[in-house]
């Protein structure tokens, strides 16, 4: 644990503070913290494809709405925004066979933008996607 003692002189007082406090904050405040952060991400680099409502475009780019995939393959989802994403996958029982781009994320980028993902348009997710959790996502 990283601490910074502070001695107060003359006033015979004993000040800790932790550095690592954050890492004590209430998961659902990291959580929220990073969904904002992940909006933002997502409206640069996916809302044009996938599109506001995150119901993609039918037959062309699949849905983040209620998206199955998205929810029961979360390694290949992390993957699919870290390298980009090619070949066939089905979600939701409809096949999609396109290729997306690298968007060029740093790990801290694509964890928060697959936390604003998991949380939005009927997609719940209690369990934060870190960036340690994508810098382990290995192509």
């Amino acid at each position: 644990m990283k601490c910074i003692i502070i001695y107060f002189l003359g006033l015979s007082s004993l000040c800790i503070l932790n550095l690592n406090a954050y890492k004590y904050a209430p998961r659902t405040d990291l959580l929220k913290e990073s969904i904002a952060r992940g909006q933002e991400i997502y409206s640069d680099f996916c809302i044009s494809c996938h599109l506001p409502s995150g119901e993609g475009v039918e037959n062309v780019y699949p849905p983040l709405a209620k998206s199955d995939f998205l929810m029961e393959k979360r390694e290949e989802s992390i993957s699919g925004i870290k390298y980009g994403q090619q070949g066939e996958i089905v979600v939701n029982g409809k096949t999609y066979n396109g290729y997306m781009a690298p968007l060029g994320l740093s790990d801290d980028e694509v964890a928060d933008v697959m936390n604003y993902i998991n949380n939005s348009w009927g997609n719940t997710c209690d369990k934060i996607v870190t960036e340690e959790e994508v810098s382990k996502i290995k192509k």
